[in-house]
């Protein structure tokens, strides 16, 4: 599966424990022209079913 260009920072961060489970559902929805990240990476990084 090839990732969105922004999912190993978003995975990183998450990991460390730099960013929350919230600011990851935010890359998810923003920018809104052109997320981070897809529901499916955000299920993959967080291991949580994406909600709004």
């Amino acid at each position: 599966m090839e990732h969105s260009k922004y999912f190993e920072k978003v995975k990183r961060y998450y990991d460390m424990g730099l960013w929350s489970i919230t600011r990851v559902k935010n890359a998810v929805t923003h920018p809104t022209k052109n997320p981070w990240i897809t529901e499916a990476e955000f299920k993959e990084i967080t291991g949580e079913d994406y909600t709004e």
